[in-house]
């Protein structure tokens, strides 16, 4: 699903990628205690505090409270759709019967997460408006994966021309209508390995500020209809997955969009990533490092072009058929609760006008505070304020900045 259509996703992404993160996180956690093992039921003060240490902690109300429920707030600052807000919901659900654990093929013993549904809505200052829901859900001791979303929203950007003998050209369009993003995956062995089958859509009606603008653009280009099947490949030694103290994330993945899946146009989408993490000095450091790759071949729709995706620079504003991201992250933990963060990341795009030698560098800085909320899941929370090319922003964020 590309952020930059729709922030209808700019939540309901989040949602998403809060609950698959949860899915893939728990290496080497332990289970939380089942309703059997509890001598007596905790109150709201156990529940929202870590015995350990006393501090605030969400764990037991998320893993041992029947319909655990994780209200996560939206401040939206991006420079793309204006300042906004809204409230997102995440509900836990463990069936009668399902087990809490599995053993992998090394021994150690790997939570199985509950089931979990989420729901957003937001507005922002320019008319960008959107809700949705999404769930994740588990099968077979955690074999086969679902993920799933639907959104409604219309949402008010600008396309930039790539502006390479004059200024670049603000082109305002609205995107209004319902983005779907269907995913089942099946785990390969016993390692963290799984092999993905998806379907995106999306069902747009586009218009422009200015009437005479959609002339820039060939009647493939405004395909208001894009359908496409995708296969994806995962593999991922990462401690936790919320936020990541050590291991790797790779995934390859293409996307193919005709009109034998309903597809006004027909393209091809493809993405390469990783996230890397290294300890230092015990834990006392984290040193992350991201790399990123999007292209896309055919009759690209403007709107599902390729984009630079980094903390300080809008959605959608750099865009072409091909992208590159390079982004380091240092986490301070300054006491077991609490965390500073310092990130530094480079994007460019290239391929319609000129190619990679010639195309700008576009870089983004920034700093954020962390406090981890969730001990057993390693879940940290907080917020990031960026620099960019052109403006400054501030993101809240549950959970790693990387999708």
């Amino acid at each position: 699903m590309r952020r930059a259509t729709l922030r209808c996703a700019l939540t309901l992404a989040g949602v998403l990628a809060c609950t698959t993160a949860f899915a893939q996180s728990g290496s080497g956690t332990a289970a939380p205690a089942s309703d059997d093992a509890a001598a007596e039921k905790p109150g709201l003060r156990a529940l929202l505090h870590d015995p350990k240490d006393g501090k605030f902690d969400m764990s037991r109300w998320l893993l041992e409270r029947k319909g655990g429920f994780l209200p996560v707030p939206i401040i939206v600052s991006d420079p793309a759709v204006g300042y906004g807000g809204g409230l997102a919901a995440l509900f836990f659900h463990r069936p009668a019967g399902a087990t809490t654990t599995r053993t992998t093929s090394d021994g150690r013993q790997q939570l199985v997460p509950p089931n979990l549904f989420g729901g957003m809505a937001m507005k922002t200052e320019n008319g960008t408006h959107a809700y949705g829901g999404g769930a994740m859900l588990h099968f077979k001791d955690d074999r086969w994966r679902y993920t799933g979303g639907v959104a409604k929203a219309s949402v008010n950007l600008d396309f930039y021309t790539p502006g390479r003998f004059t200024e670049p050209l603000a082109i305002g369009y609205n995107a209004d209508g319902v983005v779907s993003f269907q995913k089942i995956a099946r785990r390969l062995g016993e390692e963290n390995l799984y092999l993905g089958l998806s379907w995106t859509y999306m069902d747009l009606d586009l218009s422009f500020d200015v009437a005479g603008d959609a002339q820039r653009f060939t009647p493939k280009e405004r395909a208001q209809t894009t359908s496409g099947l995708g296969l994806s490949l995962q593999y991922d030694t990462r401690d936790n997955s919320f936020t990541p103290n050590s291991g790797w994330l790779g995934q390859i993945e293409g996307n193919f969009y005709d009109d034998a899946f309903g597809s006004d146009t027909t393209f091809q989408s493809y993405r390469s990533h990783a996230f890397a993490y290294l300890p230092m000095g015990g834990e006392r450091f984290v040193l992350g490092g991201r790399i990123d790759m999007r292209w896309a071949n055919g009759d690209i729709p403007f709107y599902r072009l390729p984009f630079i995706d980094l903390r300080g620079v809008g959605s959608a504003r750099y865009a072409d058929t091909r992208a590159a991201t390079l982004e380091t992250e240092l986490r301070w933990n300054t006491t077991p609760r609490w965390a500073l963060i310092g990130f530094l990341g480079a994007g460019r795009t290239w391929g319609r006008h000129n190619d990679f030698g010639e195309a700008p560098s576009q870089v983004a800085k920034g700093a954020g505070v962390r406090y981890k909320i969730a001990s057993v899941l390693g879940l940290y929370t907080g917020v990031d304020y960026a620099w960019g090319p052109e403006d400054e922003t501030l993101y809240v964020q549950v959970g790693s900045a990387w999708r």
